[in-house]
This record gives C-alpha cells, structure tokens and sequence, in this order.
C-alpha cells in the first residue's frame, strides 16, 4: 500500500556522533562521515532505495545509470539537511545562507493579523522553514507524525533547544483537527503536508507524473471547508550553503478541494523539475492498492 509506515531510521547513537562531530570538527567533518552513513542506506534499506530508484526511471525519466547516481545523491542531501538543521537551531558556527521568493506574501499576512495554512510537501527540508519562517515574528505551527524514538527527541531537544515553532502532531483521535481550528482561530500559521499519509487517513487520487497517486485529502478540504487563507512553500537547498525558500501569492479557496488538489500538483511537479533530487518520500507514490477510504 502507498502509506508512510510513521517511522523514521536512524538510531540515538547516529545522532550523537554527528553532534559531537558538528561542535568539535565542524559541518565540513559531518558532510564527509555522512558519506559512509549513506552507503549503509543505500544497502540496508532496500525499500526505500528501491522506490527512490523508481521514482527517478518513472517521474524524472532518467536512465538506469543515471537513477543509480541520483539514489546516492538524494541521501546525502537528506542527510546534509539533517545536519544543517542541527547546525542552525543549536547555534553552532555557520555561514549558511538563504534567499526567501514570496516573503512579501507572507508578511502581507502578519500586517492583516491573518491566520493561514500552509501546504508544503517532503521536497527539501520543513525543519529548515519552520527556523527561517522566524522571520515573520508569528506563531508557526507544523503538523506532522510523530513517529520519532522518544529517546532521539529529547536528545535534539536538549542540543538544540526550544524550537520556534509548534508541533501539532497527527493522532487518531483527531485531537490534531481541533488544535488547527484552535491555531487558525488565533490568527496563526499552519504548515502542513499535502503529499504523505498513513493508512486509514482519508485520501484523493490525482495523476502525477502521468500515473495515478494518492494524496492525503485532510489539506485541501481544510483550505476549502474552513474558509482561511493558503499559500504552497517550499524550502529546498540549491547549494552547498544555501536554501531557497519559496511561498506562493496568498489564495482563498473558491474551488473544490479537488481543484485545491490540482493546483498543488502542478507545482509539486514544478519543483521537482527545478529540484529532482530532494524528492524525501521513500515508498512507493504510485502503488495501485489502497486501503484507506478514497474521496471523490
């Protein structure tokens, strides 16, 4: 089935050797060790290098030799990401930079005291958003599993401190869909993901790259149903030291959660064009079972 299992690899010790790498050696030392962690990935998680490899031959259109290269290639920036957002939130010596196309749409909304929600997907890093999404002196609130080891979380907690942002994570109560009427109520940011769900979550199918995949339908029906104002972003790393993070112009929703969908698509697609390899959905997209109930 195309869910995400809501587990993440990786172990405390990993964590901390790539801590004590970062304050001792610097981000040049990690990025290099990080060379070898992902050689282990690429042979001791088949699943997700197979799917990857398959995402480059059927999206990208890349040759065999060429998806190889791009497997590796999608780790390491995975990895490089990690690292970087250790470096950011826990102070350590940088010289990481950023350029933000769109702030002036989101700014635009911190003048108007509006709440939004904004819709991104698993191409670059959130983690690094939600540190430079600082910027708009507003509460930030990420949705999002929390699947994580409890021992790693509090480690990172402990390294890089209180977070700027909220996490508002997904339950099966639903507890998550009040804390977001809650946020949006106040006036608040809400950041989301419209392109990973877990079984049993409500989803709507849309073609993507030329196949039909399914798209978690709790985004699109919150930007229809609740009336707030969406913007799609994006944060992704376009070079060695630097991020661009992206927001589109401000939208009301007029349409159906459908077409919210279809619009969401096309700039997925978009992104990947320009970013191909920082595609971090490590399942199959395209699996044709499904056993999570389907809108129409």
């Amino acid at each position: 089935m195309p869910s995400w299992k809501g587990q993440t690899r990786g172990g405390l010790l990993g964590y901390r050797i790539f801590v004590f790498i970062l304050k001792n050696l610097g981000i040049r030392a990690a990025y290099f060790v990080l060379r070898f962690v992902v050689l282990y990935f690429i042979f001791f998680a088949p699943k997700a290098t197979i799917s990857l490899f398959q995402y480059f031959r059927r999206a990208q259109k890349f040759s065999v030799l060429k998806s190889a290269f791009a497997v590796v290639k999608n780790f390491f920036l995975l990895g490089q990401t990690i690292i970087d957002k250790v470096v950011l939130s826990a102070g350590i010596k940088n010289n990481i930079g950023y350029t933000f196309t769109g702030e002036e749409f989101l700014m635009d909304l911190k003048h108007k005291n509006q709440g939004a929600l904004l819709i991104s997907a698993h191409v670059g890093s959130w983690d690094i958003a939600g540190f430079l999404l600082k910027r708009l002196e507003t509460k930030v609130n990420i949705v999002m599993y929390e699947a994580e080891h409890e021992k790693i979380k509090t480690y990172l907690s402990e390294v890089m401190g209180q977070e700027s942002w909220k996490v508002i994570p997904i339950k099966n109560d639903l507890s998550h869909i009040f804390l977001i009427n809650a946020a949006l109520a106040a006036k608040e940011i809400v950041c989301i993901h419209g392109d990973r769900f877990v079984d049993e979550a409500k989803v709507m199918a849309h073609d993507f790259y030329g196949k039909k995949a399914y798209f978690p339908a709790g985004p699109f029906m919150m930007a229809t149903k609740l009336s707030v104002p969406y913007s799609f972003v994006y944060c992704v790393k376009s070079a060695s030291n630097h991020y661009d993070l992206f927001a589109t112009p401000i939208a009301m929703a007029q349409q159906s959660a459908g077409e919210v969908l279809t619009d969401y698509v096309e700039r997925l697609q978009h992104m990947l064009a320009r970013y191909p390899y920082q595609w971090f959905n490590y399942y199959d997209f395209w699996e044709d079972k499904v056993s999570t109930p389907v809108l129409k």
